[in-house]
């Protein structure tokens, strides 16, 4: 077996892996292509990003925005998790407690980890945290590049499998394996954007970025049009007006339930073709 035969191999397995470990959705791109990637070099001329709240987690030293890449990784494998509509309370906040979903991904994070050490201990392995201001990256921009899905009018990741309802996490590794690339994909194309009317912000209201300004194609919402700063603001609503709750699985007492808003998941004209729960053909 030669040198791509083994790449295509390892590949493949560890793929299978991150299914088996909980995953739904799992794709490789390469770090040479993600690096100062759309959504990186969108960042510093985005408005009002330099007063967000993420501004004070920075850990990384580097600059808002920026993607803090080790020199050793070469490959980052992407992986998501399916969040379906009668699931809510995988992303639910009770208190400071990690919601179930984010747990899951950790957990799968952890797990290829540990397998990927094991039988491969010349790989280094470095997992990502959510958060580009802590070390990690823009994580719709890898998993287009692994060819999970496209970025829709509503900012987000639509997936031919669960549509945008999906949650995503990477780890990034040392060795050069094959990159999936973009997908022939895209169901926004012809649609009424109904995802973009539901916003109870009006968070695409109006163009607020070009390509004449920006000298990038590859804008938010597609058109220029979503307001990252809007967005905000209806999550730190869904924050001030928590309910608070009796989660006995957390505390006796009661304790705030955060319930993030996603109308633009809920509205999206495409829900996928695939059952959450249901594996690949």
């Amino acid at each position: 077996m030669d040198g791509t035969q083994r790449q295509s191999s390892l590949a493949k397995e560890l793929l299978k892996k991150a299914e088996e470990f909980g995953a739904d959705l799992a794709g490789l791109a390469s770090v040479a292509r993600l690096k100062n990637g759309p959504s990186e070099r969108l960042f510093p001329k985005m408005k009002d990003h330099a007063r967000d709240h993420f501004a004070e987690q920075i850990t990384t030293g580097l600059p808002h925005g920026a993607v803090k890449w080790e020199p050793e990784e070469k490959t980052v494998l992407v992986f998501a998790v399916s969040h379906p509509e009668d699931k809510p309370e995988m992303d639910w906040w009770c208190g400071e407690v990690n919601p179930p979903g984010n747990k899951l991904l950790a957990q799968i994070s952890r797990k290829l980890k540990e397998y990927i050490e094991e039988h491969y201990p010349h790989i280094r392995v470095y997992p990502k945290p959510y958060h580009v201001e802590k070390g990690g990256i823009y994580l719709k921009d890898a998993a287009v590049e692994a060819g999970l899905g496209c970025i829709g009018r509503n900012n987000l990741l639509i997936t031919p499998e669960f549509g945008a309802k999906v949650r995503l996490r990477a780890i990034a590794l040392s060795e050069e394996l094959p990159s999936f690339g973009p997908l022939e994909f895209d169901p926004c194309r012809d649609c009424a954007k109904p995802c973009t009317a539901a916003c109870p912000r009006e968070a695409f209201s109006e163009v607020i970025y070009t390509e004449a300004e920006t000298g990038l194609r590859c804008l938010p919402g597609r058109e220029g049009d979503y307001y990252r700063k809007r967005c905000a603001m209806e999550m730190e609503e869904n924050e001030k007006t928590a309910p608070l709750e009796l989660v006995f699985e957390y505390s006796d007492e009661p304790m705030p339930v955060i319930r993030y808003c996603r109308a633009c998941e809920f509205y999206c004209g495409y829900q996928g073709s695939r059952e959450p729960g249901n594996p690949r053909e």
